[in-house]
């Protein structure tokens, strides 16, 4: 017979070699009685993250070496160049980072074969954290990692552009119809007025303002060819066919952020990391940013977040837990805001955060309402097809493509 033990390594090797998980989770980080996994330890800290830019590297590095300093634990931060690859060969090594970035999608994943601590629900701060990203990192019933900041879908707007075709603030659209006129006037020579890329994540925005949603509220039921979501994706097509808005592959960019700084568009939608970008690549662009229209059901935005995950094998998960509290407190994060443009994951930092960037009030704004893409084991290939399906929507009937991926979706939740 099968120790408990061994049941769950031959479980978490059967999803490996199935590969059910698109991020392998064929860590030895399963629950056991050993002194590592009690809690207790000692010794250095190693920190797992994907930079955006120097600019994070530097000030995660920082932030991590004055904490060393004070608690006089020695740590060290590595810069992935794919972070989920590393990350999994560390978890299948035996040997993963004590600390590391984690996306929603991997939660379910890496919770599910016990390679995560859970250990967010212990947080001094834990009441702080926005409750949708709260939400995004709470898998069975438990919080098991900070989020570690946010980034909500906005409407980018070109102040030149928008100027030369003679708007004013009143023409700052609020709902679909007002969207679909002012991009048609915006519309001129090779500039088209709204452009976004070809995926669910800015796709699916329209759904909410729409009243629909991918999942049920309780995360169990695919609702993804819902008449809302028909309703809605039929509109984008609507504007894709009238010529007022294009994807960004249609326009020879690779995203949305590099349509809207090459001036191919007048508008775009893109979370606050566009800051970044524009300041980088295209600094002369004018722009602003406000909420996204309403659709016929009211506001509807896309949040986006990671978490610091913790090693349920760390040698020395009090200490990590400590570095998680103090990367997550208000100051590190307005440090890191300033540094590199994320938007804190507290809410002690929001005003504080309005008052340093006007400018993304937007952002912060979308939190109250925003939805976050299904992060469920298996879900992630199926939004990889729906993004596949949806570069072929102008020439496609988006019930069929919606009533395709409701099929893949409640396949991938039955299992």
């Amino acid at each position: 017979m099968k120790t408990p033990r061994a049941s769950r390594l031959a479980a978490a090797i059967t999803i490996c070699l199935t590969g059910a998980l698109s991020l392998t989770a064929c860590g030895s980080g399963f629950a056991s009685s050993s002194p590592e996994s009690s809690g207790a330890g000692s010794g250095p800290i190693t920190v797992l993250i994907a930079a955006s830019g120097d600019a994070e590297a530097t000030s995660v590095k920082d932030a991590v070496a004055e904490w060393s300093k004070t608690s006089g634990t020695e740590a060290s931060v590595n810069v992935a160049s794919d972070l989920a690859q590393q990350l999994s060969q560390g978890f299948a090594s035996g040997k993963p980072a004590d600390v590391f970035y984690l996306s929603p999608d991997q939660l379910s994943g890496y919770a599910s074969n016990g390679s995560l601590e859970p250990y967010a629900d212990s947080l001094s701060n834990k009441d702080d954290f926005q409750p949708s990203l709260t939400k995004a990192f709470t898998y069975d019933g438990k919080f098991y990692c900070a989020p570690k900041d946010s980034s909500t879908l906005s409407l980018v707007i070109n102040n030149d552009l928008w100027q030369a075709a003679g708007l004013t603030d009143a023409d700052v659209p609020t709902t679909w119809d007002e969207l679909e006129a002012t991009a048609k006037k915006l519309t001129s020579g090779n500039t088209v007025g709204l452009s976004f890329s070809p995926e669910v994540a800015r796709v699916a925005a329209f759904f909410p303002q729409a009243g629909g949603s991918l999942l049920s509220a309780d995360g169990k039921k695919a609702t993804v060819n819902s008449a809302e979501n028909v309703k809605a994706l039929t509109f984008v097509k609507k504007m894709l066919t009238d010529g007022s808005a294009k994807f960004s592959s249609d326009l020879g960019a690779g995203w949305g952020g590099e349509a809207f700084g090459k001036q191919l568009s007048a508008m775009t939608i893109e979370g606050n990391w566009i800051s970044g970008a524009l300041s980088k690549d295209f600094p002369s662009i004018k722009y602003r940013t406000v909420e996204l229209p309403a659709g016929p059901k009211g506001k509807g935005t896309l949040q986006f977040t990671n978490c610091w995950g913790i090693a349920a094998d760390s040698k020395n998960k009090p200490a990590a837990k400590a570095l998680v509290e103090q990367l997550t407190g208000t100051q590190t994060q307005m440090t890191f805001a300033k540094a590199f443009g994320v938007m804190p994951s507290v809410v002690s930092a929001e005003s504080e955060f309005k008052k340093a960037f006007p400018e993304q009030e937007a952002s912060i704004a979308g939190v109250e309402y925003a939805q976050t893409l299904p992060s469920q084991p298996g879900a992630a290939d199926v939004l990889k097809d729906f993004n596949a399906k949806l570069a072929t929507l102008q020439a496609s009937d988006p019930k069929a493509i919606l009533d395709a991926i409701q099929t893949e979706m409640t396949a991938t939740l039955s299992k």
